[in-house]
């Protein structure tokens, strides 16, 4: 083995046996001679899952591209150490290792959850084939279920030990992840089991909340997906309460009436298509062109589109230089069962508005096309809802589609992955603490979190940062600007 004082080098093995690993500051050279398909790899950093000598060996584990275009593969070297080099060894493994997992802890206990069902149904597959060999690589503890019925998540997590686990990981769309927020809000400590976080790799159509945490182009990725859940930091995000007919549930990522929740749960049959059936729904929306004949009363707190993206991009360089710092860190990591144990509350928080609240609350009474509230920018991969939302901001954002030509929805959809229809005079957009809904109809569609609820008055409010995702950037990821014709 030798060594420089910018790099570490190992060197192992002679002639067609040679292999050599060099560590830079963000990256691990892999070279191996009798590799003739694979004959050099770079890994990030962040991508190496183990390094180890054990038992007179060098094992390496790590996720790299053949080409920049190709998704991630496993990459497993192995080989004998000579007993002479058994300390240089072991000291570049550690070295590696501390490279790799910077004020991170390891070997994560990890409860998974599969859905056979969502999406185009190869879920079970996938994490077979792909997840599992990756959790495996990284020495994590799993504990997994395969749900087959509905509630079957909720369930388990309401009774959840909490120091059992460093992490949920959900492996399906976005429903399971609104069961997995249900269970913890039923748990007999509930604040204490939101602070579990929470970490999604993408089956489903819609996958917003991957997409919102590792983007549209890693999101592609499940591969990427397993990896934030090895080594995602803990991200605080508000959570909502929706409060309907005497009964309160949780709601992560978005509650929509009209068009919206017509082209979501009146698509279901079309799940096998994948992200496009919302595309395809919207377009058959649209040439119905229904009315959505609601009341709405918002608590609202923001209407200025060009402020919302100004604190969107403030907050965003403010989040990641913070993740950069801990990226560089050397301070030793704390377990994720340490931040729960520090909770201190194990009630749910009261609600702050009841459902007769009316000061410092606005009505807005235009006929619309739909309602469509939320939190997280991406909806799907192909549409930018809200593009200016925060992850802890204590408000939620709300769109109100003002009724308007079938022509100009068609237009819409064209830019809709870019988020152009925030720039819409029809979209009025609101930044709120909460607000309500009064259906004047019972026949309809409410979705909240892609799941079905019945049509009727609703109330929703806002708990600022009560759950925890995982990130490698503790930021949403996204592109948005002001568009051209708006400087």
């Amino acid at each position: 083995m030798t060594a420089t004082t910018t790099t570490k080098v190992l060197s192992l093995g002679t002639g067609e046996n040679a292999s050599k690993f060099t560590l830079a500051d963000s990256e691990l050279l892999v070279e191996r001679v009798a590799d003739k398909k694979w004959p050099k790899a770079r890994v990030l950093l962040r991508n190496v899952l183990w390094a180890s000598l054990e038992n007179g060996s060098f094992e390496l584990s790590a996720l790299a591209k053949k080409k920049r275009t190709s998704p991630l593969r496993l990459l497993h070297v192995t080989g004998p150490v000579p007993d002479e080099d058994n300390a240089a060894v072991a000291a570049f493994a550690d070295a590696l290792m501390a490279a790799a997992y910077p004020a991170l802890p390891r070997q994560r206990r990890l409860k998974v959850f599969v859905n056979p069902k969502s999406g185009p149904g190869k879920a079970v597959g996938l994490y077979r084939r792909v997840i599992e060999p990756v959790f495996r690589a990284a020495r994590c503890d799993v504990d997994l279920t395969l749900t087959s019925y509905s509630k079957q998540a909720q369930e388990i997590v309401e009774t959840l030990p909490l120091d059992r686990y460093d992490a949920v990981v959900v492996m399906s769309g976005d429903g399971l992840i609104h069961e997995v927020f249900n269970g913890f809000a039923a748990h007999a400590e509930p604040t204490k089991a939101f602070r579990i976080p929470v970490s999604p790799i993408p089956s489903g159509s819609g996958n917003a909340l991957a997409i919102n945490l590792l983007g549209l182009e890693d999101a592609r990725d499940i591969s990427v997906a397993a990896v934030n859940a090895i080594k995602g930091r803990p991200m605080p995000i508000d959570l909502f309460s929706m409060t309907q007919g005497g009964k309160r549930y949780i709601s992560f990522m978005s509650q929509s009436l009209g068009l919206i929740a017509d082209l979501d749960l009146g698509t279901e049959h079309l799940r096998f298509m994948g992200g496009q059936r919302f595309i395809v729904g919207f377009i058959y929306g649209v040439i119905r062109h229904r009315a959505c004949p609601i009341k709405v009363s918002v608590k609202l707190v923001n209407t200025d589109k060009r402020k919302m993206l100004q604190d969107m991009n403030a907050a965003r360089a403010q989040a990641e230089t913070t993740y950069n710092a801990l990226s560089t860190s050397t301070t030793p990591p704390t377990s994720l069962d340490e931040a729960v144990a520090e909770s201190e509350s194990t009630a749910l928080p009261p609600l702050k508005y009841s459902e007769t609240d009316s000061e410092g609350w606005v009505t807005f009474d235009r006929p619309l096309d739909y309602l469509f509230a939320g939190k997280g920018p991406y909806v799907s991969s192909d549409v930018l809802q809200f593009p200016v939302s925060l992850p802890t901001d204590g408000l939620i954002d709300v769109t109100l589609q003002e009724r308007t030509t079938r022509v100009a929805m068609f237009k819409a959809i064209d830019g809709s992955q870019r988020g152009d229809h925030f720039w819409m005079p029809t979209q009025h957009y609101f930044k709120a603490h909460a607000y309500r809904v009064e259906p004047s109809t019972s026949k309809g569609w409410l979705s909240i979190d892609g799941e079905a609820y019945p049509l009727e008055p609703y109330q929703v409010e806002v708990h600022q940062s009560l759950g925890t995702l995982l990130s490698m950037y503790g930021s949403y990821q996204l592109d948005f600007d002001y568009p051209p014709d708006k400087p």
